[in-house]
């Protein structure tokens, strides 16, 4: 006669629902609730809602594979997360490319339009930016829409991309010149991405 289930786990953080999801593989589903809704909106922003759902999937589905590489050191899961879904974006990158283009001709954000009303002067902003986004290298691009899209720190953005602090700032800082020069504005503007796009 087997006893009565044993108590739910005490989960306090991410590296907490990682370790106890080896043995209780329910409760990664935690994550999923928790970030879901943050990763899908990103790639949207990114690739367009048809690659949206598969590239959210595939990110939890990633990660629920490769959790017990987890370092759970680091209590918050986001940034691991993310980094999962830009490399899989980065699969994507020549969709990604094609899409910035397309908004940079035309000054139509289908992406934008699928899940934020959006105003003229809004729409008709974004193509210039769109552009100037598309001529960055990826991994500039990747790390400012990391900044600027999903709201990671510096050292979040270090963390998804597995790259050092210096090396996010110094990207951060040539893509932020790179987009300045090709909107033709003042060197010490900095377009806010988060607004524009």
């Amino acid at each position: 006669m087997s006893g009565p289930p044993p108590p739910e786990a005490e989960v306090h953080d991410d590296a907490d629902v990682v370790a106890q999801s080896l043995e209780q593989p329910e409760l990664f589903a935690r994550l999923y609730d928790r970030y879901a809704p943050d990763i899908h909106r990103y790639v949207t922003r990114r690739l367009g809602d048809g690659a949206a759902d598969d590239i959210t999937a595939d990110t939890f589905l990633t990660a629920f594979r490769i959790r017990g590489r987890y370092d759970t050191t680091r209590d918050n899961a986001r940034p691991w997360l993310y980094g999962i879904a830009g490399n899989l974006i980065g699969k994507q990158r020549r969709a990604e490319v094609r899409a910035l283009k397309a908004l940079a001709r035309t000054g139509h954000d289908p992406v934008a339009a699928s899940w934020v009303e959006e105003t003229e002067t809004r729409v008709a902003a974004q193509a210039p930016l769109a552009g100037a986004l598309a001529a960055l290298p990826a991994g500039d691009r990747h790390v400012l829409l990391l900044v600027a899209w999903a709201d990671l720190s510096y050292q979040e953005v270090a963390q998804a991309l597995d790259i050092p602090i210096g090396t996010v700032r110094s990207r951060l800082s040539r893509a932020r010149r790179k987009v300045r020069t090709s909107l033709g504005a003042d060197p010490a503007f900095v377009p806010d991405t988060q607004e524009v796009i």
